[in-house]
């Protein structure tokens, strides 16, 4: 007992930096420790159960990081620069495979509890799981493959710039063609509203 006790108290102390846990501890009368526990709690059932996991996924593997980065940006240090490019580039190629075999993963039991973790894990300044991965795999995986990246990207940006001008080209000749239409069926019912206003003069 005395021991969760400890747990709890250095759970606190670390705590005292988050304002939005103090606001919620005046409000409720809960211990701050409590309540981040209830949330961590209500949270990994939400991703155990996959209610919402995707989405809850998706929020922890961006925002995060993204407000880091932008602290990163302003600040004068250049390491904390390279450990969150390094993470993006993780992100990128972990969810371009989770793209590709998403049909797969589909069917893995708890897939979204395991994708948390990892997200967790790579991202953490304490564990720098992305920067482990980088070194020990991608960094030479993208320098070997450098040259074939950069030609499918230039490739890619041919055929997008192509197709873009034939779509630019087939909505013009759209267009062109509905004006044509259009002027031509105006032409035609104010000559037919000339000839019937004729005859009615006509008749009388």
């Amino acid at each position: 007992m005395d021991q969760v006790n400890h747990q709890l108290k250095a759970l606190r102390s670390k705590l005292h930096q988050i304002p939005a846990l103090e606001k919620a501890e005046q409000a409720t009368n809960i211990p701050k420790e409590y309540l981040a526990l209830i949330a961590s709690f209500t949270l990994l059932s939400l991703v155990f159960f996959g209610i919402g996991a995707g989405s809850v996924c998706s929020i922890i593997g961006f925002l995060y990081p993204a407000y880091k980065s932008l602290l990163a940006i302003e600040s004068k240090s250049r390491g904390d620069d390279t450990q969150w490019l390094i993470y993006w580039v993780v992100y990128c190629f972990f969810s371009m495979i989770e793209i590709f075999t998403d049909f797969l993963l589909y069917w893995i039991p708890f897939y979204y509890a395991f994708k948390l973790a990892f997200l967790l894990w790579a991202m953490l300044p304490q564990t720098k799981g992305a920067k482990f991965l980088y070194d020990s795999f991608l960094k030479d995986f993208l320098k070997k493959n450098e040259s074939k990246i950069d030609q499918a990207l230039n490739d890619a940006k041919r055929t997008a710039g192509s197709l873009g001008s034939e779509i630019a080209a087939a909505t013009a000749e759209i267009s062109k063609a509905g004006m044509a239409a259009a002027s031509e069926y105006a032409s035609s019912n104010h000559d037919g509203g000339g000839k019937k206003k004729n005859d009615g003069e006509k008749e009388e």
